[in-house]
Order: structure tokens, then sequence, then C-alpha cells
């Protein structure tokens, strides 16, 4: 009985609707929160009361490093706690969509997390010109951008990307089909099996892929290294941004703020505005400066 009253703390490394499995020092917990609140992410440090053998209540969170989530006008879906870097996986082919890497390059901002792009199947080779074309603006605005083909060259792919994980906490996030799962098997032994296990846990059935799931990656020197895998979603609406985190979240608009000549300017349509002069100027590409007068419009339809 001791056992039950004993405080434990643990990491989740997974998240199904208002489930939860937590890894305490190698054990797996399934978990619940108190009430009805689902404030948890993967990545989350937790504080826990056990319940049975194999279940505990989740007492309470550790203060959190980072938070990325997602939200739309009415609720937002929180991703991960406690990542450092992001990588956005596109590919040749299918068509990867500007929108959602740029949002997701703002959340990163946002949030203080460190972005990175993955270009996948360099196989491709009739389609690859274009690609590199497309993230070609997302380099040069400071993203690094690694390509490799998960599928093609295996070894190669893991060479590349494996040093850039050691000693992060990491998140792949894209949309379906960008081969993120293919990485995910290479740099992960054993991942399918975990899959599997969690999936048990949380009783998802054969719904594998509708959870996101964080794996501990073999490091050297004694590192802790973690991967978050996401589903595949499209879209990455950013309503719970207020303008002023919008503004600062865009990393080509920093050299202009401050120089417009009204102090509370939303670089929009008003006069003199140093944001706009740039735009104009080809030194911020129209297609960014267009997305942040999406998101400004959205963060001003918030109804939570």
């Amino acid at each position: 009985m001791s056992d039950l009253v004993t405080p434990l703390t643990g990491t989740i490394i997974a998240a199904h609707g208002r489930h939860y499995l937590a890894d305490v020092d190698g054990e797996k917990l399934q978990c619940v929160t108190r009430g009805k609140k689902t404030n948890v992410a993967v990545g989350d440090v937790v504080h826990l009361k056990r319940t049975s053998a194999d279940q505990a209540v989740i007492e309470k969170i550790a203060e959190r490093t980072t938070l990325l989530y997602r939200s739309d006008q009415y609720k937002s879906k929180l991703l991960a706690a406690n990542i450092s870097r992001l990588f956005i996986v596109v590919a040749t082919e299918p068509g990867f969509t500007d929108d959602l890497v740029s949002r997701a390059l703002v959340a990163c901002e946002a949030a203080g997390i460190e972005a990175h792009l993955i270009l996948n199947k360099l196989d491709v080779a009739d389609l690859l010109p274009r690609a590199r074309e497309r993230v070609a603006p997302y380099a040069a605005l400071g993203y690094p951008v690694h390509e490799v083909s998960a599928t093609g060259q295996p070894e190669q792919t893991v060479a590349t990307l494996a040093p850039l994980l050691e000693g992060h906490s990491s998140i792949f996030i894209g949309q379906s089909g960008m081969g993120k799962s293919s990485m995910i098997n290479l740099l992960v032994p054993d991942a399918d099996i975990a899959v599997r296990e969690i999936s048990a846990a949380l009783d998802t059935g054969k719904h594998t892929t509708t959870f996101t799931r964080l794996y501990r990656l073999p490091g050297a020197d004694g590192k802790t290294s973690t991967i978050i895998d996401s589903p595949g979603f499209q879209e990455f609406g950013l309503y719970h941004l207020t303008e002023g985190m919008l503004e600062r979240a865009f990393v080509e608009f920093k050299p202009y703020l401050g120089g417009c000549k009204y102090y509370n300017c939303r670089h929009l349509a008003e006069p003199q505005c140093a944001v706009l002069d740039a735009v104009a100027d080809g030194k911020i590409a129209r297609m960014r400066h267009e997305l942040y007068a999406q998101l400004l419009h959205e963060s001003a339809q918030t109804l939570y």
C-alpha cells in the first residue's frame, strides 16, 4: 500500500484523448487527469499519484521550458512540451503547402524553439529542382534545410539526422505522405514495437497513427535525446498569438520593427511603415507578409 501513496515523477510519452501514458524510470503507467482538464502534452514532466499497479492520476505538471500548440477559433491543441528543436518534414512528392511550413516556423519563433526543415525523397530526381526552389526562401531566412532520402538512402539519412537530434528534445511534424514515419523507423530502433505497446496501453486498437508519442533515442556520451512523432496534419492554426507576438515571430520583420512612423503600426496599410516598404522593395517576401495579415485577422476571431 505504501507504493500507492509514494509521489512519482514521470514523462508523458503518449496522449490519446484524455488518456496518457507516462514513463516513470522505465515503468509505463496509464494516466488520467483530475476532472476534465486536458492541459497535458507529450513531453510534459508530471507528478503522479499511483492508483493501481499500472495506473496513476496526474497531480501536477512541472514547469515547462517550451510549449508548442496550435489553435483554431474555438480551442487549442497541445502538440508537445519541453522541446528544443522542431523538424518540418517536406518532400519532393506529394506537394507540400507553404502555408503549413510558414505557420510552423512562426509557432517556433513564438515558442522559442529552434526550427529546421527536412527535404525528403531526393531520389525523385525530376521533382527535386522545384522542391529545392520552394524551400530556398526558408533557407534564406536562416532556417537550416537538410536533404535526405529515407527509403533510397537510409544510412545517409541516419548519418544526417542523428547528430541533429543528439542532446535535444525534438518533434517531427509534417503533412501526411512526406515520409515522417519512415524517418522515425530509421532513427528509433524497434519503433513499431513501441507503437504497438503504446497503442495497447492506451487502448487505441489499430489507430496507431492518431496519437502523438515520444521515443528515447540511444545517445552517445550519456546525452539524453528524445524524439516526438506527431500525426500528419494539414492545418496549423495560430489563433492564440497576439499582434505583438506575431510581428516578432516573423524573423525578417525584426530589422524594421521600430522604424515605422506610428508606434502602434500594424504593418497592414499604414503610411510610412518600414515593414511595408521592405515588402515593396522585395526585402520581405509578399507571401510571408500576406500570411502575417491572415494571422492577424485570425487572432481577432478567437472565441476561447
